[in-house]
């Protein structure tokens, strides 16, 4: 395996649709995850549906899974997509599947290796992420990345009879950089 790929407690391998939907589609029925990967309201989709909808993602969306090392289970998915190569900027996306793995560092870990991915071999020049403002777990998460508070849009979605706003985050390569001076 490559070493861009490989962390200390995660490593990151290609997606497969016809291996990987069934997992994901677990994740999809825990009503938290789903609170906290999207605003809009949760969708439960059949496997053969989901499998085409991932299917037809890979053309545009760089979807890599998260496999702990210890293991090899896959644990959840980070992604790159939405790509403008004239200004080198993407957007990234990732969850972390069941409860039992949350809060463990793989997805800080996951990150750092897609962002090494984005800056030293696609020469991305930025790196942008939405989150919701009730996922504070994932808010350190991004923050310890390297990504960095750029505003908000204000009152974005209702939860529980609150509102919450949704926070736009972004690392720009000279960010990534200065965070990896040797």
């Amino acid at each position: 395996m490559s070493d861009r790929l490989q962390g200390k407690k995660v490593y990151l391998r290609a997606m497969d649709p016809e291996k990987d939907t069934e997992v994901m589609a677990v994740w999809q029925r825990d009503a938290l995850y789903n609170r906290f990967m999207d605003s809009e309201t949760a969708m439960m989709f059949p496997r053969d549906q989901m499998k085409e909808w991932f299917e037809k993602r890979l053309d545009y969306v760089n979807t890599f899974m998260i496999c702990r090392v210890e293991d090899d289970r896959a644990i959840g998915f980070i992604e790159l997509a939405d790509f403008d190569w004239h200004s080198g900027n993407a957007w990234m996306g990732i969850g972390i599947g069941e409860r039992e793995n949350w809060g463990k560092g793989y997805g800080t870990e996951a990150q750092h290796i897609l962002l090494k991915m984005a800056f030293e071999e696609w020469h991305l020049h930025r790196v942008s992420l939405a989150v919701l403002g009730y996922n504070e777990r994932a808010v350190r998460s991004y923050e310890k990345a390297g990504f960095m508070l750029e505003g908000s849009l204000r009152g974005f979605v209702r939860r529980d009879g609150k509102i919450w706003d949704m926070h736009m985050m972004g690392i720009l390569r000279q960010d990534w950089d200065a965070l990896h001076q040797e």
